[in-house]
C-alpha cells in the first residue's frame, strides 16, 4: 500500500514522465448540431461545419451566404494558372469539371484515367492523358508516375478525384452486404490516392511545395454518421472507404511534411453527378449544386490549401473544418 500511495503521488506531480499528456479536445454542442472543441492548453476553439445537410443549406439561405450558395462571387483560379496539376478521374463527372475549369484559368492539365474519349483529349491535349490506369493497378500507376515526370516535369498540384459508390443499399437487418464491393470501394476510394501519391512521390514527379488534394466525402466522418445515418446505417462499403482515406491523408500529412507537401482532404460538397444519382430525390432539399460549380468549390479551396492547413478535413460547401 505505502508502495502504491508513492506512486500516485508521483503520477500526480510528475504525469509527463509516466507519459500522461494533456487531456485531449473536448468536445462541446451547440445549436444546429455545430460542434466547437476546445483544448485545456490553448483555449482556441474550432467551428465545424454542421453535420445536417438540409439545415447547412437551409441556413446558408437565411444568411444569404455567397461563398455557400454561389461560389463565383469569391473563386478566382488565377493562382493555378501556369501550374501543372494532375487529376485522377478527370474523365468524367466533377474530375472532367475540375479539368475543363483549370484548362480555362491556364493551368496545364494532366488526368489519369481508365478510359480516354475524343471530347477529352481535345480539351486537354492527346499527350496530357494518361489512360488505361486503374488506381487500384499498383504498376499501372507506378509506371504512369514516371512517365508523368519524364514526359513533362514536376507536377505542382495533385487532385486525387477517383471514386466509386457501390449502388444498391447495404443493410444488415435486410441481409443486403456486399463484402466484395466494400473491398473494392475500399481499394479504390481508400488506397487509391495513398497508391497515386506514393508513387508520384517516389518518381520524384512533385514541386518542392506541391499541393496533394484528395477529394473524399464527409461519408468518411464517424461523428456525423449518428446524424447522416440514424437508425439506419447502411452504404457500410463507401463509409468504410472514406474513413480509411481520411486516415491514410492525415498520416500522410505528417509524413511529407517535412517534403514541403500539404496534403489536403476535401468534401466537395452535394453534386448534381452520376455518382449522387442514387440520392437526386434529395438533390434540391440539399443544395447539390451542377460540377461546374462543385468544380469551382474545389479549385476555391486548393488554391487556399497550405502548410497550416495540411491533415485538415474541409467541406468545400462553406470553408469549413468536418469533424472526424
Amino acid at each position: 500500500m505505502r508502495n502504491l500511495l508513492k506512486f500516485l503521488s508521483a503520477a500526480l506531480t510528475a504525469p509527463l514522465a509516466l507519459g500522461f499528456a494533456h487531456p485531449g479536445p473536448a468536445f462541446t454542442r451547440t445549436s444546429g448540431s455545430a460542434i466547437t472543441t476546445t483544448t485545456t492548453t490553448s483555449r482556441k476553439a474550432t467551428e465545424y461545419s454542421i453535420a445536417d445537410q438540409v439545415e447547412r443549406f437551409a441556413n446558408a439561405k437565411k444568411e444569404k451566404n455567397e461563398r455557400y450558395l454561389d461560389i463565383s462571387s469569391v473563386y478566382n483560379g488565377g493562382d493555378l494558372s501556369g501550374k501543372r496539376v494532375l487529376v485522377t478521374g478527370g474523365n468524367r463527372g466533377l474530375g472532367l469539371e475540375i479539368v475543363k475549369e483549370l484548362v480555362a484559368i491556364g493551368a496545364t492539365a494532366i488526368v489519369l484515367c481508365r478510359k480516354s474519349n475524343p471530347d477529352l483529349e481535345a480539351i486537354v491535349g492527346q499527350w496530357n492523358v494518361y489512360a488505361g490506369v486503374d488506381v487500384t493497378d499498383d504498376e499501372a500507376v507506378k509506371k504512369a508516375a514516371k512517365n508523368i515526370k519524364n514526359d513533362g516535369g514536376a507536377l505542382d498540384v495533385v487532385i486525387n478525384n477517383a471514386g466509386y459508390f457501390y449502388d444498391p443499399f447495404e443493410s444488415i437487418l435486410e441481409d443486403t452486404m456486399n463484402f466484395d464491393e466494400q473491398l473494392k470501394q475500399i481499394n479504390i476510394c481508400g488506397l487509391g490516392p495513398l497508391r497515386v501519391n506514393a508513387a508520384l512521390v517516389q518518381a520524384k514527379a512533385l514541386a518542392e511545395d506541391a499541393k496533394l488534394i484528395t477529394i473524399t466525402s464527409q461519408a468518411g466522418s464517424c461523428e456525423w454518421r449518428a446524424v447522416q445515418n440514424k437508425d439506419k446505417g447502411g452504404d457500410y462499403g463507401h463509409h468504410m472507404s472514406r474513413a480509411a482515406c481520411n486516415m491514410a491523408g492525415v498520416l500522410q500529412a505528417q509524413e511529407l511534411k517535412s517534403k514541403g507537401y500539404c496534403v489536403v482532404l476535401l468534401h466537395p460538397g452535394f453534386n448534381r453527378t452520376e455518382m449522387t444519382a442514387k440520392y437526386k430525390d434529395i438533390w434540391d432539399v440539399e443544395g447539390a449544386v451542377e460540377p461546374k460549380d462543385g468544380a469551382k468549390r474545389v479549385l476555391y479551396e486548393t488554391i487556399k490549401a497550405s502548410m497550416e492547413s495540411t491533415g485538415k478535413f474541409i467541406n468545400c460547401e462553406d470553408g469549413k473544418e468536418i469533424p472526424w
